[in-house]
């Protein structure tokens, strides 16, 4: 446990530090949400309408621009096979890893959203709605970006490889989180079956995303 701990603490200050992709993820989102109006005008009603759903594109693709740096600053400084080597199974140092993205991509993007969401012309109801389907399927993002982010590294490639691969396993969770907010915003469907899928995406991502990128990880460093 003291391990996975000072693997968290570490990755979050890399993350957070000058350069790292904490900061460059939430000034993605922002900026992507702050250039939505300009594009589509005017119509407030239009705004409320596709407000979710660019909210949750925007942190989908704000989560995606950070996951390259997951395994590559261990791979630079050559602690990668070090970790693979260490008496700590590989698992739980993925899922150590993944849990030090959420929390320092994941929880700043949601942290954002209530504020953002009033330039898509949506109410405290409705930015508090997503925020909290994207509370409940950001950690099926982030563990299910921990499998392409371990492909990329032991591949050698990087950027457009690690799009390739997480962007299809990405769908349902953008699929049901922007139906769960629609849902909770608008009251014309029920939000628990949708909302609950979210969850379920999430504990799967949880449960087989760190075996499938241990297992990455080890057939790329063999």
């Amino acid at each position: 446990m003291t391990a996975l701990l000072a693997i968290i603490h570490r990755d979050i200050r890399i993350a957070l530090r000058v350069g790292g992709g904490a900061l460059i993820g939430v000034l993605f989102f922002l900026t992507v949400i702050v250039l939505i109006p300009f594009a589509v005008g005017p119509d407030l009603a239009l705004l409320k309408r596709i407000g979710p759903a660019f909210l949750w594109l925007g942190a989908l693709l704000a989560s995606l621009l950070t996951l390259d740096r997951l395994f590559t600053s261990d791979q630079d400084d050559g602690s990668l096979d070090l970790i693979a080597m260490s008496r700590t199974p590989l698992e739980l140092t993925c899922v150590a890893k993944g849990i030090a993205h959420w929390l320092a991509a994941g929880l700043p993007l949601i942290a954002a959203t209530p504020f953002v969401a009033i330039l898509l012309n949506l109410d405290a109801n409705a930015a508090f709605a997503v925020a909290l389907t994207l509370l409940a399927g950001t950690p099926a993002l982030t563990f299910t970006g921990v499998i392409g982010a371990a492909l990329a590294v032991t591949l050698r490639r990087g950027g457009l490889l690690l799009a390739v691969l997480v962007l299809p396993l990405s769908i349902p969770v953008l699929i049901f989180g922007v139906a769960a907010s629609n849902a909770a915003i608008t009251g014309a469907s029920l939000f628990g079956p949708p909302f609950s899928i979210l969850c379920a995406l999430s504990l799967v991502g949880f449960v087989v995303g760190p075996f499938a990128a241990a297992a990455a990880l080890r057939e790329g460093l063999d």
